[in-house]
């Protein structure tokens, strides 16, 4: 690579300066990078040499030579074109059913200007998903519509892929995709350990589910760019449309948090426990979905680890069907939502024997407060992926730290006296607590909503629970 990322974060900022354009017209970011994927799709077929899978007529000089007088009428009409008649499967759904947020040609000109005077030219081709991908992330700090609540951090997501080691060949899923973070950081390292004629005989296949028509709009144009071969489902992945995904080697993700499981929708017959909530019936996708010897990470709020009735019987599920063999414990603050206490969940599909043991790393514990202006990264990480150990699948020699360390064992025989109840700390923390921190007013207005919605779910779920509990059992 010849540019840095400092060159290609100067090139983010100019992108999403263009946004305070748009913000008098009341956009928020989200749809901002909605519509900036219809309008950098445009732009980067022109740079780096596809423009011939775009219909003629539809392509970025035309907006450019289009007068300001019925821009946006004609740019309307090639949104349509592109979404009906592009040769290109995927760019016919990056523009499926489109709408503008635009209401005035002037504010288009302006944004389309704007996007032609950056010096595209100094940027590799290789890098135009890096550059997207950067503008994803801005969605995040977006905290007073709370589209980044459930935004992995970069460096989280990075710390995740370098434990897991995604390999060529391998069936790759997020049955939560979102935006594709975790299906391109694991393309990234999949490339970056190989040599391009071993990866393009033996590529990754990806594949992901996404529920939200414009989140997956924008993983389809992040996955496209970072050259993936990516089938994105639009739909539940905890309903029947999950049954499109095929048995993965390997699923990174983390699934939206709540109390109801696939709205409306009936979910999956075949799922133990289909009436738990949210997390849990994700989570029983998850390890159900791994092929033989499949290995995941999955990032999963508290709740998982500690609710009883049919969270009890769902870890007892797991634990039979799968090795989970580390837990890590992340801090406070880690999401743009204050408030969401979240672990990442490592296990493997395998026969296992009833003496396993989980170990636990605790970087909650007496941690800094991270939120927009302290943000987690990779040197955060460091010394959980040493202990972690080379082995993917956890088999790594590990040595305990001790009640003052942040690395310990948890027993078999503990797990079952504590009725597989998993919400183990043994730490002291002197820490804050992170919403005791917060000084900045969205923010605090973020963890007012986030405690709300969590005691609405709470009485959800207890009201469910309470009705399902003849359901409890597993399904035949």
């Amino acid at each position: 690579m010849t540019y840095s990322a400092t060159r290609d974060g100067n090139i983010v900022q100019k992108v999403w300066d263009l946004c305070h354009i748009l913000r008098g017209d009341g956009v928020s970011y989200h749809q901002y990078v909605t519509e900036l994927t219809y309008l950098l799709f445009l732009k980067i077929a022109e740079e780096n040499g596809v423009e011939h899978l775009l219909p003629a007529g539809c392509r970025w000089k035309d907006l450019i030579e289009h007068p300001e007088h019925g821009l946006l009428e004609f740019y309307q009409m090639a949104l349509t074109q592109l979404g009906t008649t592009a040769e290109s499967e995927v760019i016919r759904s990056i523009y499926a059913f489109p709408t503008t947020v635009f209401s005035h040609s002037v504010n288009l000109r302006a944004v389309v200007d704007g996007i032609n005077d950056i010096g595209w030219n100094v940027v590799d081709g290789d890098r135009f998903g890096e550059i997207y991908e950067g503008l994803v992330e801005r969605i995040s700090q977006d905290v007073r519509s709370g589209a980044g609540q459930y935004f992995t951090p970069r460096a989280l997501v990075n710390s995740i892929v370098r434990i897991m080691k995604p390999g060529i060949g391998e069936n790759i899923q997020d049955p939560a995709v979102g935006s594709g973070g975790f299906l391109v950081a694991a393309d990234r390292y999949v490339r970056s350990r190989n040599s391009v004629e071993d990866y393009a005989e033996n590529p990754p296949r990806y594949q992901g589910a996404e529920i939200e028509k414009n989140t997956r709009r924008i993983c389809l144009m992040n996955t496209f760019l970072n050259q993936l071969d990516a089938q994105i489902i639009y739909g539940d992945a905890l309903t029947d449309d999950g049954k499109a995904l095929i048995e993965a080697d390997l699923i990174l993700a983390n699934p939206p948090f709540g109390s109801k499981a696939g709205s409306r929708r009936e979910t999956r017959n075949e799922l133990p426990f289909p009436k738990a909530n949210k997390q849990l019936v994700f989570l029983q996708h998850i390890y159900l979905s791994l092929g033989e010897n499949g290995r995941a990470a999955v990032v999963l709020p508290d709740n998982v680890l500690f609710d009883s009735g049919a969270g009890s019987l769902i870890r007892k599920d797991l634990l039979a069907k799968c090795r989970l063999h580390t837990i890590l414990r992340l801090p406070n603050g880690i999401f743009s939502s204050a408030g969401v206490k979240t672990n990442v969940l490592f296990f493997n599909r395998e026969h296992t024997e009833s003496d396993q043991a989980v170990w636990f790393y605790d970087l909650r514990a007496n941690m800094p407060s991270f939120g927009k202006t302290n943000s987690i990264t990779a040197r955060h990480f460091e010394e959980f992926e040493r202990l972690y150990g080379d082995d993917p699948f956890g088999g790594s020699k590990r040595e305990e730290q001790g009640e003052e360390g942040r690395w310990r064992k948890l027993s078999w025989e503990q797990i079952v006296d504590q009725n597989y109840n998993l919400d183990w700390t043994w730490l002291r923390d002197d820490s804050r607590d992170v919403d005791d921190a917060l000084t900045d007013p969205d923010e605090i207005a973020a963890a007012i909503m986030v405690h709300l919605r969590a005691a609405l779910d709470e009485i959800e779920a207890l009201s469910e629970e309470l009705e399902d509990i003849p359901d409890l059992e597993p399904k035949e």
